[in-house]
């Protein structure tokens, strides 16, 4: 299914170039990463040595609490590998507090902080380059968070660095619990949270990107819109009652 018959874009909400440091000036970091603008758009690579393992990566959040029913879009451009990018959505408080509410846990980039700590958030994995198997046979996850919850996966047809021509529109919709994912406007998966299997499905929140060391990357034109779901097109056994 593509998104263009599945959602409308209606109000834009959220415009960021990504083009200057004081593009994101009061953007929060997790972890340590060096972020610079040498070609007008961001650029974010690791500080810390990738030995130091999970303690190396880093999360850099927007700090916008967006509602639900959106979708998010971002130009992504592959530098250098091996490495990861995940975009979390809808993070807020495992209790629906803020996420940088005060009471939280400290959250230093450390994967396991994000997915079995004290917030709840959705989140995709893409241009997954960082272990072996990662790079021989390339897909994207969405998991679902608290807990480490795989529930929709998909061919990432973004190619290794060698051969990539970004920029790569990636665009994640978001409308209660159905959730579609597209690179370059190609519907990756789709899925429905039917808050049985993993509770129920989440709100609003904030976005935030995060990259898993030594990747060095960049990103450009954030963009966030409000949605509204087409008109179901009724099936040949509806028309034919009519």
């Amino acid at each position: 299914m593509n998104w263009q018959d599945k959602f409308a874009l209606k109000q834009l909400i959220y415009e960021n170039r990504l083009a200057s440091a004081d593009d994101v000036k009061h953007f929060r970091m997790e972890g340590e990463a060096a972020v610079s603008f040498p070609l007008n758009r961001m650029r974010m690579e690791n500080k810390l040595d990738p030995e130091l393992g999970q303690k190396a990566n880093f999360v850099f959040w927007c700090p916008v609490d967006f509602p639900d029913h959106i979708a998010i879009s971002w130009d992504f451009w592959p530098i250098r590998e091996p490495g990861l990018c995940i975009l979390f959505f809808a993070a807020t408080g495992i209790h629906g507090e803020d996420l940088f509410d005060p009471r939280l846990a400290v959250r230093t980039g450390i994967y396991s902080q994000y997915h079995s700590g004290d917030i709840n958030a959705y989140h995709v994995s893409y241009f997954r380059r960082k272990e072996k198997d990662e790079r021989t046979f390339h897909t994207c996850n969405l998991r679902k968070s608290r807990g480490f919850h795989l529930v929709a996966q998909g061919a990432d047809p973004i190619p290794s660095v060698g051969d990539a021509e970004g920029p790569y529109n990636i665009k994640v919709f978001k409308y209660g619990g159905e959730i579609l994912f597209a690179i370059n406007d190609l519907t990756v998966f789709h899925w429905i949270d039917d808050g049985v299997a993993y509770g129920k499905p989440l709100g609003g929140g904030k976005i935030g990107f995060r990259q898993l060391s030594p990747l060095i990357a960049e990103y450009a034109n954030l963009k966030v819109h409000a949605i509204e779901p087409l008109a179901k097109e009724p099936s040949t056994k509806e028309r034919s009652d009519r």
